[in-house]
């Protein structure tokens, strides 16, 4: 497999005499575009068709359960088994300052797979293949730039994939009385927003 991961980096990550706005474009992709999560969440929440809301909400709920089990598996391999990543094995270029953690599995990865695959499974097919577009695209930005192998996009991938089976488990289980309790607290908290009409009860 290391050889395989090896292979593979070194057949996608850039070099000094690759292109700058390759570069440029690859930095936007790799540091940037993972606010593309927290605002599709936030926005999903607030803002719909009131239709919309019930089911918007839930896919909210579930993306967000399976985002903590995936983020918190993550960390807890990183801690267990940590892999160096590439600049810190003197492997190829780097174009992106990151610190010298873990490399696997690739948190980046795992978070937007995981978002990725919760639209996938639970909102719309276009919106899971349109954001599926975009989690290839982080990934490979990230080993493009030098701070991942290619592997710790793989890894982020299948946990992205346990932690939606995890959401959709939980769901299953005590879906009505998450939502209930999640309905209540978002009620309390944003009373006057509601009231004020600048977001949907």
């Amino acid at each position: 497999m290391e050889q395989l991961n090896h292979f593979l980096f070194a057949w996608i990550n850039a070099t000094p005499a690759s292109p700058e706005w390759m570069i440029d474009f690859a930095t936007f992709l790799a540091r940037d575009l993972i606010i593309i999560v927290p605002l599709l969440i936030v926005g999903l929440w607030l803002w719909g068709p009131q239709s919309q809301l019930v089911s918007q909400r839930q896919v909210v709920a579930k993306t967000t359960i399976a985002l903590l089990f995936a983020m918190l598996a993550a960390a807890t391999i990183g801690a267990l088994l940590p892999h160096e990543r590439p600049f810190v094995a003197g492997v190829g270029y780097t174009f992106l300052a990151h610190a010298p953690d873990s490399s696997f599995p690739s948190d980046h990865g795992t978070a937007i797979f995981t978002f990725a695959l919760a639209f996938l499974f639970w909102h719309r097919v276009w919106s899971g293949v349109l954001l599926m577009i975009v989690a290839i695209g982080i990934a490979w930005s990230r080993v493009y730039l030098g701070v991942h192998w290619p592997l710790d996009m793989v890894g982020g991938f299948l946990l992205g994939l346990v932690g939606c089976l995890f959401a959709q488990l939980v769901w299953n289980l005590f879906g009505d009385v998450i939502a209930d309790k999640l309905s209540r607290l978002y009620r309390f908290l944003f009373a006057f927003a509601i009231r004020r009409g600048w977001v949907k009860e």
